[in-house]
């Protein structure tokens, strides 16, 4: 798992690289805890790091099906949008009759089709800009697929961001030291591997 991305040659491996980069954060933001852990919500945002685990891998499936269909639209969602909305919100928690294991399963996975899909698709490809919900800009008819990649490495960016903070909150563990712990790197005056206390 890279601290940082890993050397580019060109466009389309930085853009790997980078969300390379970003996609491993949340494993090591979820390295050592159990289901409960993360499930918690120990800050004043309802944001669980099970939740975002599972809303950084709809996120990508979703934007990977409107690549995919570029320059077309995916297929109409044709259930009510009760239905929609409700596995929408459902993104964001990990509920009891889920583990932190399938979560990160379920992401490995995403991440591997999302950089399948990069390697294939024409960075210059029209994306039509989704009409179904209210943050999408009107003005805007399509991206490319390298704006919807940058866009990626931002949301992931973020959401990975949000987890570091809410993990510091549950037991005070930082990134580095948790990509440190996973990896078994050996401790230095800089940094000491995070190891479970309990």
């Amino acid at each position: 798992m890279p601290a940082l991305a890993a050397p580019v040659t060109d466009e389309r491996s930085a853009l790997r690289e980078f969300l390379t980069c970003q996609q491993s954060a949340f494993f090591a933001v979820a390295y050592g805890l159990t289901d409960e852990q993360a499930r918690a919500t120990p800050s004043v945002s309802a944001l669980s790091i099970g939740g975002l685990i599972k809303h950084v891998t709809g996120v990508q499936r979703s934007w990977m099906q409107r690549v995919a269909a570029a320059p077309n639209p995916p297929p109409a969602d044709t259930r009510p949008r009760e239905e929609i909305m409700r596995e929408f919100q459902d993104q964001f928690v990990l509920s009891d009759n889920e583990t932190l294991a399938g979560a990160l399963d379920a992401l490995r996975a995403q991440n591997a089709e999302t950089l399948r899909v990069l390697e294939m698709a024409d960075l210059d490809a029209a994306v039509p800009v989704p009409r179904d919900a209210p943050w999408f800009p009107t003005d805007v008819d399509a991206w490319s697929v390298r704006w919807v990649i940058h866009h990626l490495i931002a949301e992931l960016s973020r959401h990975a961001g949000h987890a570091d903070i809410i993990r510091e909150t549950i037991d005070g563990a930082t990134m580095y030291e948790l990509i440190a712990g996973q990896e078994g790197w050996e401790p230095t005056a800089w940094l000491t591997p995070w190891q479970p206390t309990g």
